[in-house]
């Protein structure tokens, strides 16, 4: 089991969010997320597509911002950014 102090910021958010929902709920809007980086006033993630980010953005809103309350940083901004990964590599070469 990993400390707290060995998680980033997004995983310490991701703990708290995923005590408040059901696993299977997690697991499908959150598992295509990942940490990019955080700043101090904003935490950059990762995500799969637009359509999760948008489900996201308006439906798990409220647990986001409890659970960077709880980690005394309610100022924070999480950002999401749309990863693309394949497709464009793809176009690139048919381009070539």
């Amino acid at each position: 089991m990993e400390r707290a102090s060995d998680l980033n910021a997004w995983e310490l958010v991701l703990q708290r969010v995923r005590m408040e929902m059901e696993p299977e709920d997690f697991r499908r809007w959150f598992s295509s997320t990942s940490y990019a980086g955080d700043s101090g006033d904003q935490i950059n993630v990762w995500i799969g597509s637009e359509a999760i980010r948008r489900h996201i953005e308006t439906h798990f809103r409220e647990e986001i911002d409890h659970a960077l309350a709880a980690l005394n940083r309610p100022d924070t901004l999480i950002r999401f950014i749309v990863a693309v990964f394949g497709d464009d590599e793809d176009e690139e070469k048919e381009d070539l």
